[in-house]
């Protein structure tokens, strides 16, 4: 895979992950998370970390997930195993907080994975089948 194809499936996998988190944090939860976070959120969202775990985030994704799918030739495997890298991270960030944070609620636990699952086997889905129909991104 070249350069221009990287390039191409990562744009098109930031669009839809951003697409949908802006979605979930903004509309969806966004009352939710700062009733069950109180005071333990941010007033404003420190811009520069929430880019750095998009950029290392989505490569992963890429390079784990998406790659491989699309070398397959599988948009359900992509949605699969994009399921399980989301579940990982998620899982990583959720319970870690649950581990080291006093007063971080459990609540959020299942939810957030279940959040984390479901947008990275979307934006695995998307990105491979975009990428299956433009011969530039394959």
């Amino acid at each position: 895979m070249g350069v221009r194809a990287w390039v191409g499936r990562y744009a098109v996998s930031l669009a839809a992950f951003v697409v949908l988190d802006v979605i979930w944090l903004g509309v969806v939860a966004n009352t939710w998370y700062a009733v069950q976070l109180g005071p333990l959120r941010e007033t404003s969202p420190n811009l520069g970390a929430a880019v750095l775990f998009y950029a290392i985030f989505l490569a992963g994704l890429g390079y784990f997930v998406i790659r491989p799918a699309v070398a397959e030739r599988s948009v359900r495997r992509a949605a699969g195993v994009g399921a399980f890298f989301g579940l990982v991270n998620y899982a990583t960030w959720d319970l870690t907080n649950l581990a080291v944070i006093q007063g971080f609620p459990a609540i959020i636990v299942p939810i957030d994975l279940a959040w984390g699952m479901a947008l990275s086997a979307a934006v695995s889905a998307v990105t491979t089948w975009v990428a299956l129909r433009v011969p530039t991104l394959r």
